[in-house]
């Protein structure tokens, strides 16, 4: 770390939350009707919403404008349908990404089903939470055509390391991952296990979530599920685990104005 690197530590339990009957969502950032002006982005990130949907709910069709938007599932699965016509079921493993550009409408629900016919204790169901993280980051073009993106990185994830996930950073073109329109961010994941610890990238910006697990961030010490590091000037620092850990770690080379 450089003499100009700074950690902010913030905590699951300090997050803004919004509960309804069936939604338990934590904020990050300023979203919605809770605004608090000294915390409404980080470098390019201005959403990182821990969302909790119970079985056959979700968030009616709604719009979006010049934003790119990643959803992450953690457990369950999530259906996306919007109106240029791509529908499909998100699940973990599977990174997603809308550009939403000069406008897009959107829906998304958890994924419950029963098989028809099934009956007694061994009907074949899904009646899960899906949890998920959905994060937001500026494109670094206005007014471009809305688009939808998503791509299986379960396989890459198991191999252990940081994997990029959703990248428009250049450096990155020769992974897997789905695109998103900013050249100077990009999120990638890892799967951490013990004696495998991963190494953070070096950027001006970097926005590190444990979305579950508990892990160890060398100059932070001991984070749990729900808490994020905001660095500045910083990379190099080691995230490791004695148990079993999955990490969300924005990189980003600018920031909002």
């Amino acid at each position: 770390m450089t003499d100009a690197t700074t950690l902010d530590i913030r905590r699951a339990e300090d997050r803004l939350t919004t509960n309804i009957s069936w939604l338990d969502s934590k904020h990050s950032f300023s979203f919605g009707h809770h605004y608090d002006p000294d915390n409404t982005h980080h470098g390019l990130l201005l959403v990182n919403n821990d969302d909790t949907v119970l079985p056959g709910q979700g968030f009616d069709t709604h719009p979006h404008r010049d934003m790119e938007i990643v959803t992450w599932v953690l457990r369950g699965s999530l259906v996306h349908q919007d109106s240029i016509g791509h529908s499909g079921v998100i699940y973990p493993g599977l990174a997603q990404r809308m550009s939403a550009g000069t406008g897009i409408l959107h829906s998304e629900k958890n994924d419950s089903w029963r098989l028809p016919g099934a009956t007694g204790v061994h009907a074949a169901e899904h009646a899960e939470p899906v949890r998920f993280v959905q994060m937001w980051v500026v494109p670094d073009e206005s007014g471009i055509t809305p688009g939808y993106e998503q791509l299986e990185i379960d396989d890459e994830l198991m191999r252990g390391g940081l994997v990029p996930v959703a990248t428009g950073i250049p450096e990155h073109r020769d992974h897997a991952a789905i695109r998103i329109h900013n050249k100077y961010a990009g999120l990638s994941v890892a799967r951490l296990q013990p004696g495998r610890p991963v190494v953070l990238p070096d950027a001006p910006y970097l926005h590190v979530f444990v979305a579950q697990g508990t892990a160890e961030l060398e100059g932070a010490g001991i984070l749990r599920e729900g808490d994020a590091v905001r660095l500045t000037g910083s990379g190099g620092q080691r995230v490791h685990t004695d148990t079993a850990a999955e990490i969300l770690v924005w990189e980003m080379h600018a920031r909002i104005g």
